[in-house]
């Protein structure tokens, strides 16, 4: 047994202090009685390297054990406290698809038989302060926005109307709206005005234009309400993509 102690406590450089030498030396005895071989002195850098990468096996073990564990927690608190329900697939006329795994979804609808009208939307992007009464704000309290692209075909024409939005929680403003060609486009496209430069009956006009096909406030309140259950959705199927990571051998 003095033959394997010698060369472990030159290898392992044991402090001075028997706080330290105890430590060591019960990890030793404790790989001993597992493996009860003794190394000859000529052999004991064999054996310090063997045992080095033991204990950095222990550590990196205990490490992504404890990373595993607090996944595990993190889902299941999810799941028991509010668990996402499975996504819908129509609203109005639009077929919706959520994009599983991705930060946006899209629907998609045909309009009169000659139009066809695409909508991407982001998950929740930014916010701004909640107004409150008498025209103050808080930071507590916020108002989500979700990034909406309206796209519109014609007759299987090339060129795209996008109209671009913002739904806010109970209703949808326009941004921006261009013309895009099938064509190669300029590298620097004229994009039009800032919508609110427009003449208001202008704006009003192209904000039925848009009603008329389905892209209104209801659709603003429909876009918040699956974004609050996909953004639960993809928290929990990303905290299970990394638990799976980890866990694979």
């Amino acid at each position: 047994m003095a033959r394997l102690i010698r060369p472990l406590r030159k290898c392992l450089q044991f402090s001075s202090s028997s706080s330290s030498f105890s430590s060591h030396k019960s990890l030793t005895t404790q790989l001993h009685l597992q493996n009860p071989i003794v190394f000859p002195p000529e052999n004991h850098y064999v054996f310090c390297k063997t045992l080095r990468h033991y204990i950095a096996d222990m550590r990196r073990s205990a490490f992504e054990g404890n990373i595993l564990r607090l996944l595990r927690n993190e889902i299941r608190y999810e799941l028991d406290r509010s668990p996402p329900s499975q996504p819908v697939t129509k609203f109005g006329a639009f077929t919706v698809d959520e994009r599983p795994g991705e930060q946006w979804i899209r629907l998609e609808r045909e309009y009169e038989e000659r139009e066809k009208i695409k909508i991407e939307a982001t998950m929740f992007d930014q916010s701004i302060p909640a107004p409150k009464s008498g025209g103050s704000s808080s930071g507590k309290d916020v108002l989500l926005h979700i990034t909406t692209i309206v796209h519109i075909t014609k007759g299987g024409g090339s060129d795209v109307l996008k109209i671009i939005c913002s739904a806010w929680p109970d209703s949808i403003e326009i941004d921006r709206l261009f013309l895009r060609g099938g064509e190669i486009m300029p590298a620097q496209p004229y994009a039009g005005p800032d919508f609110k430069e427009l003449d208001d009956d202008l704006q009003n006009s192209l904000y039925e234009y848009l009603e008329a096909r389905g892209v209104d406030d209801q659709l603003a309140v429909f876009l918040h309400e699956y974004m609050k259950n996909k953004d639960k959705t993809e928290f929990i199927r990303w905290m299970e993509t990394i638990k799976a990571f980890i866990e694979m051998k």
